[in-house]
């Protein structure tokens, strides 16, 4: 298998862990996988990565739209095409729209199957990261661009049936082409009752949290798309009427910005921001926590962490939307609207009635082992792989049509 990934490949949040995991779990089932990504991004030891060149200077991670996306694209064209040359894949498995792009391209010289794997609308995720506005003139083209991504894979997965809904609403998109393969987790690895009680009151003292404190978890993302300032409006109500609240928010990038609207806000002893918190100890990181939030209001994501939240046993409040449904059923705490005052007040008997969020946390738990787990989620990948390694080469090349990518304007670049 070729991935093509066009993100900073690894950095810790959600795109990634997806791609990371479909890569360890196909890896695990005897396939191999190369991975072609930007030059940036952590090393991941297990996974063979080919990176494209880059920029000289720091290599600081791109998260989100951004227009250094357009030679960081190009600069992956060459190196995904120089990649494939070699390795010869039987199936091209391209993440994100602009990896569908390049995808369609390999496809057609190759006559290899393209797997789009789809995790939410292009046009809508700029536009949920300030980076478009729909009265933009760029709004159509770039919805006409997210329709040529979306047209150029023989099958698609989505990471939600919501998503699925989407590109068959508004791409007329459908029938056996589009599946779900939604996120997963391991379970073995989040669990509940990871710290022992002297353990996890020292690691809460690290970040200055108290033993008697009832602490609200995060760990994603730091955005306003992900609701970050809109917790922290919420946190001040919660906190001056439940004072005992502690809001341990972990993750990238801005964490020292919103520690200072936190502090202006009056939550210097009620907040603690530690930045990036590695994959590896998100487990012992999320252990911390009483309750887990994620005000996150995109309608067309997905919403990994929430994974990671019920495999642990906490009891979560999210706001109602499809993909939030999808993952936890009727197990969340759901605010009655998406807003500070809304969230607050799921915030609040939540900490006050400990024994019925435990009950809450407790079926998560279950669900998480019984729908939520890895091992299902590559069942249901490979057997769309078995449907697209049969198709014969004269459709595929037909399937994909020659879409222009980026020229690109580099060399190879090093792994």
């Amino acid at each position: 298998m070729l991935m093509i990934a066009p993100t900073s490949f690894f950095a810790d949040y959600g795109c990634h862990v997806r791609i990371l995991e479909e890569a360890r779990g196909l890896q695990g089932r005897g396939h191999r996988v190369t991975i072609c990504t930007y030059h940036n991004g952590g090393p991941v030891a297990d996974l063979t990565i080919r990176r494209s060149l880059g920029p000289p200077g720091p290599r600081r991670a791109v998260v989100g739209s951004s227009r250094h996306k357009l030679y960081l694209d190009a600069a992956l064209s060459l190196r995904t095409v120089a990649t494939a040359l070699t390795t010869r894949p039987d199936i091209i498995h391209a993440h994100l729209h602009e990896g569908a792009i390049i995808g369609g391209v390999l496809s057609r010289l190759l006559r290899r199957p393209l797997l789009f794997d789809y995790q939410g609308s292009l046009t809508a995720e700029m536009i949920d990261h300030g980076f478009l506005k729909r009265e933009s003139p760029i709004h159509g083209p770039t919805r006409l661009l997210e329709g040529l991504a979306n047209r150029a894979a023989a099958a698609i997965v989505t990471s939600t049936r919501n998503a699925a809904t989407v590109l068959e609403r508004d791409f007329g998109l459908a029938g056996e082409r589009v599946s779900t393969v939604a996120d997963g987790v391991d379970t073995g690895r989040f669990r509940p009752g990871l710290l022992m009680r002297a353990e996890r009151d020292a690691r809460r003292a690290t970040y200055g949290i108290g033993p008697d404190r009832k602490v609200i978890v995060y760990l994603g993302l730091l955005a306003p798309h992900q609701g970050t300032g809109l917790l922290l409006e919420a946190a001040r109500l919660v906190v001056a009427q439940e004072p005992r609240a502690f809001f341990l928010i972990g993750g990238f990038p801005g964490n020292e910005d919103y520690r200072r609207q936190a502090e202006a806000l009056g939550l210097g002893a009620h907040t603690s921001f530690p930045g990036r918190v590695p994959y590896g100890e998100a487990e012992t990181f999320l252990a911390l926590g009483d309750i887990a939030i994620s005000p996150k209001r995109s309608e067309t994501e997905g919403n990994g962490k929430l994974y990671n939240y019920a495999a642990m046993g906490l009891p979560t409040i999210a706001f109602d939307t499809p993909a939030n449904r999808e993952i936890l059923a009727d197990l969340a705490f759901y605010p009655a609207a998406r807003t500070p005052e809304a969230l607050a007040d799921a915030l609040l008997p939540t900490i006050r009635r400990p024994h019925e969020a435990l009950g809450r946390g407790r079926a998560l738990r279950e669900r998480a082992i019984q729908h939520l787990s890895w091992p299902a989620r590559l069942d249901e990948l490979l057997r769309v792989y078995e449907r697209l390694h049969g198709l014969p080469r004269a459709t595929l090349a037909r399937s994909s049509p020659a879409y222009a990518t980026p020229k690109p304007t580099s060399a190879d670049g090093d792994d």
